[in-house]
């Protein structure tokens, strides 16, 4: 199994490599060989000394996995952010840009129809501006939301499947 995407899964690997993998226990020998060892000049480890290693492993899958979480959740947080942040532009555009653009366009409309229709125009096509803007700022918190660290997640319940599977064997 190989812990993704950290700098101290680097080390775990180092470590898993020196030690011969998870266990010292080849996985294609059963009961009928004895669960025999890889290398049978190595002295036998004691239950105990098997379990520590396989506690002190899974507590650093377990550490690896809340900062893999917590990366993954500073990352949507800024995608949050840049969602709320097209709210705001959305908000700056209809007040100072919309009340700009919409006095000149109005005064150039009213030359043409009459002032009351010219006004009714450019409120619309502002109102709609404004909207796509917010839509657009809508799908990005959407995307966003829930600040659950899915990925984390998966990762950890296939690195869970994978103990399980080795401890049934």
């Amino acid at each position: 199994m190989e812990v993704r995407h950290d700098p101290q899964a680097q080390a775990l690997r180092a470590t898993e490599r020196e030690h011969g993998g998870w266990g010292e226990y080849d996985s294609r020998e059963g009961p009928e060989h004895g669960w025999g060892r890889r290398d049978r000049n190595e002295p036998q480890r004691s239950v105990g000394a098997i379990v520590g290693d396989l506690t002190s492993q899974v507590a650093h899958l377990a550490r690896v996995e809340a900062q893999l979480a917590a990366r993954e959740m500073g990352d949507k947080a800024r995608r949050g952010a840049f969602g709320g942040g097209m709210f705001a532009l959305a908000g700056v555009i209809a007040i100072y840009g919309g009340a700009a653009l919409a006095l000149a366009a109005g005064i150039a409309l009213a030359l043409v129809w009459p002032a009351w229709l010219a006004a009714l125009v450019m409120g619309v096509a502002l109102l709609a501006i404004a909207g796509i803007f917010g839509l657009v700022g809508r799908a990005k918190l959407r995307a966003a939301m829930p600040p659950v660290p899915d990925e984390t997640m998966e990762h950890a319940r296939e690195d869970a499947r994978a103990l399980r599977g080795r401890m049934e064997r």
